[in-house]
């Protein structure tokens, strides 16, 4: 069955587009063009997209999932039910399992579960096993299973020997170094963005130093040994430099942002609301504005939802003792909407569809994938809405704005 989609207005990486008709057929989007595309026998829906605007089907580089080991905090069916229902239509899951996605039976395991699934899931499989950064996992072996993606999520890769090899072994087959890069040593103990904040509420500071030394110290060693590098969640100023500078001298380096950096600032948590904790922290509005000059540039590749769920005894203590981390799959199109003036919809649409494949190496002159969603849309965020197994986000009990409509992936088409 063919659908005809009735005044939609396409997103790209250089405008909105009037509305037109398209029409979803054979696994593509194309123009309609007054429906000449339909044989007088085709069973066709048509749908009114008036108001809606629409874009190539989103891509998250950086989300967690509980299963295996941690089903209470996500299973891989809840990922894939809030992934779907918030348009995107491929999503990078960490490593971060017990046991982690470091051998070929964790690997096949995720793959049967997320077969079935609406959106696909690009593993990130470990490269050092348990995540600890100090034995290799086996990587050739892991990638006779489909998988090009490799870096232990969560936990930076601190050693540099063991990120100097795991460079070098990826190189066999074109795989990719994801890497959360600080230093765990600057940050040791930190709880939020080191700064004037940090220093008036009496917590224990994260300095941009840690991050940057280790983004620094990175692009040393893939000078010398050359392979492809993501560095994930990027937060300063200076980190934004160096990244600049190192694509200017030809290394093949990406970046991306989580989108609550360009929300939040440390100014944010003088509430001491624990759902606002996340690593890197929310850093200094100086450092915010750079952020979003790398986006603009091309500097920065991507906008992450850095999903991290955790359960409610995790969040519900005291700020210093709370885990790290906010889901943010949901949250995800309205925060695109508080940033829609400052960066557009274009940039904005650009960095979770053009920019993510270009990592992933996805790139596709066909648009067989697509996400319509409605900027103005209004909707509770609370338990009835929610999607997700866990609810720390600080969006939770609040009227958000954006919500995703229709999703369209392959020869799937869903109704939101």
């Amino acid at each position: 069955m063919a659908i005809l989609l009735k005044s939609l207005q396409l997103i790209n990486a250089e405008k909105i587009h009037p509305a037109q008709d398209y029409l979803i057929k054979d696994g593509e989007v194309i123009l309609a063009h007054n429906s000449s595309g339909l044989d007088s026998g085709d069973n066709t829906e048509e749908i009114d997209c008036t108001g809606l605007l629409g874009s190539a089907g989103w891509i998250d580089l950086r989300c967690m999932m509980g299963e295996p080991g941690l089903e209470y905090k996500e299973t891989i069916q809840s990922l894939g039910d809030v992934l779907a229902s918030s348009g995107f239509t491929k999503a990078v899951v960490m490593p971060n399992t017990i046991p982690a996605l470091q051998s070929k039976n964790e690997i096949q395991y995720v793959k049967a579960k997320a077969s079935k699934l609406f959106t696909e899931l690009i593993i990130q499989a470990a490269a050092t096993r348990d995540n600890k950064g100090e034995d290799f996992t086996e990587i050739l072996d892991i990638n006779n299973e489909g998988v090009f993606v490799f870096g232990d999520g969560v936990s930076p890769l601190s050693n540099p020997d063991r990120l100097m090899k795991i460079l070098q072994y990826l190189q066999k087959f074109d795989g990719i170094l994801f890497d959360h890069s600080y230093d765990p040593l600057l940050a040791l103990f930190g709880q939020m963005h080191e700064g004037d904040v940090s220093t008036r509420v009496g917590m224990k500071g994260i300095p941009n130093l840690s991050e940057e030394i280790a983004i620094q110290r990175n692009i040393e060693i893939l000078k010398y040994t050359g392979g492809r590098m993501h560095l994930q969640t990027i937060s300063s100023a200076k980190s934004v430099d160096l990244i600049r500078q190192a694509k200017k001298d030809g290394l093949d380096i990406t970046a991306d942002v989580s989108i609550y950096q360009l929300i939040f600032s440390d100014a944010d948590l003088n509430s001491f609301d624990a759902n606002l904790k996340v690593i890197p922290p929310f850093r200094s509005t100086a450092d915010r504005k750079v952020l979003i000059e790398g986006l603009m540039d091309g500097t920065i590749d991507a906008i992450v939802s850095n999903h991290q769920p955790q359960d409610f005894d995790s969040k519900h203590m005291e700020f210093d003792l709370a885990s790290f981390g906010m889901i943010g799959i949901q949250s995800f199109l309205p925060a695109m909407v508080l940033l829609a003036e400052e960066l557009t919809w274009p940039l904005l649409i650009q960095k979770i569809t053009q920019g993510p494949a270009h990592v992933l190496k996805l790139e596709n002159s066909k648009i067989n994938n697509l996400t319509i969603f409605d900027p103005s849309e209004k909707w509770f965020f609370d338990q009835k809405s929610n999607m997700s197994l866990s609810k720390n986000t600080p969006w939770f009990g609040k009227e958000l704005m954006g919500k995703v409509k229709y999703s369209f992936n392959g020869s799937q088409f869903k109704r939101i």
